[in-house]
């Protein structure tokens, strides 16, 4: 049911055909990586927060990490993940497929700089064997997110391209 509506907010863009399923599971980063045959860094998994009138949800580079005192300065509180039982009711999405397309309006979408090394990225597509392929621009369209941020930690040092 979510990778169909993921389907039919794409095509308002004319992206639908990007959308792949697989047979196997595309919920981690790991196994999004080896579905895909691609390296993990490029997988854009999105992770989602608590925020005073519902969630932040931050799209990152498979190999990035919220750097806490980053995400403090920008957000003014302390990053606080949300829990297994109140991610589909404030994302729109199961744990696993949590993407940032076609969110309730209280979910607020942000794009990490992490992302930006590379041409094109993988978020999911609204279940745990789903997603798309998008350039970073695409992404940022596409997901309506508030801004590009740097919030991140540990991506740096890696390479990437593609």
């Amino acid at each position: 049911m979510a990778v169909q509506k993921v389907k039919e907010y794409l095509k308002t863009f004319g992206m639908e055909n990007r959308l792949r399923e697989f047979s196997v599971s595309s919920a981690t980063v790991e196994l999004a990586a080896q579905a895909l045959q691609v390296e993990e860094a490029r997988i854009a998994k999105t992770i989602s927060f608590y925020a005073e009138d519902g969630c932040i949800l931050i799209v990152t580079a498979g190999d990035a990490k919220i750097d806490n005192p980053k995400f403090k300065a920008e957000f003014g509180m302390k990053a606080k993940m949300l829990a297994p039982e109140d991610v589909e009711r404030l994302t729109g999405y199961r744990i696993g497929g949590v993407c940032p397309f076609g969110n309730p309006p209280q979910a607020k979408v942000y794009c990490d700089l992490s992302l930006k090394r590379f041409t094109t990225v993988y978020p999911a597509g609204g279940s745990s064997n789903s997603c798309v392929e998008l350039s970073c621009e695409e992404l940022f369209q596409v997901s309506k997110s508030v801004k590009w941020l740097d919030v991140c930690k540990n991506w740096q040092e890696t390479g990437g391209q593609g």
